[in-house]
């Protein structure tokens, strides 16, 4: 008899995929219809503005310890997502909205560029025997940093109003981006070449 296990690992937020949630691309870019959430609110009589993007990072994988002993490139299964129904911006104009979209794009493509820096740790540090608990560490340090930068390019730049610093960074997260182009969603990263 044959013994399945199965195995589920979820990171992140558990969003299921419709109509309001889609995979990260790098041809998309979000627009004020995206930020779906009943809070969105664009209004004059707004004091202050805000975002709270819907970018998230998920790991999930279905497979039996067999399968996982003898898989190495697991980019599939970590899925950078953007879920319109939990995606908020207050703005008193549109103005003040636009860059607060511009930060939310930001967010997106930061989100994932971590997740192939994820892809990327997990690839070189799983081995054949490596159990399904070396991956939580990589993920809770991956996000960390990840929650670091966010912040740090959120206070600089003033949640995006200063749009010349936040092309600046964008422009770096998207360089990073092209520079891990093995760990794309449906990439495979290169094998080692054996040394003769």
């Amino acid at each position: 008899m044959r013994l399945l296990f199965t195995i589920i690992l979820s990171l992140g937020f558990s969003i299921g995929f419709s109509q309001t949630s889609f995979n990260w691309t790098p041809e998309y870019e979000l627009n004020i219809a995206d930020f779906k959430s009943p809070q969105t609110e664009i209004n004059e009589e707004l004091t202050s503005y805000s975002i709270l993007s819907g970018s998230s990072m998920n790991f999930d994988f279905h497979m039996s310890v067999y399968q996982f002993m003898f898989t190495k490139n697991f980019n599939s299964k970590v899925k950078v997502i953007f879920n319109k129904n939990a995606s908020v911006i207050t703005a008193p104009n549109e103005s003040i909205a636009e860059y607060l979209i511009k930060y939310g794009q930001y967010n997106f493509d930061l989100t994932e560029l971590y997740a192939r820096k994820f892809r990327k740790e997990i690839y070189l540090k799983k081995g054949t025997f490596s159990d399904v608990s070396f991956i939580q560490p990589i993920f809770n340090e991956i996000q960390e940093k990840m929650n670091a930068e966010n912040a740090r390019v959120l206070k600089a730049t003033d949640m995006g109003k200063n749009e010349e610093l936040l092309k600046q960074e964008h422009e770096k997260v998207l360089i990073e981006i092209d520079a891990l182009a093995d760990f794309c969603f449906e990439c495979k990263p290169p094998k080692k070449k054996k040394k003769k």
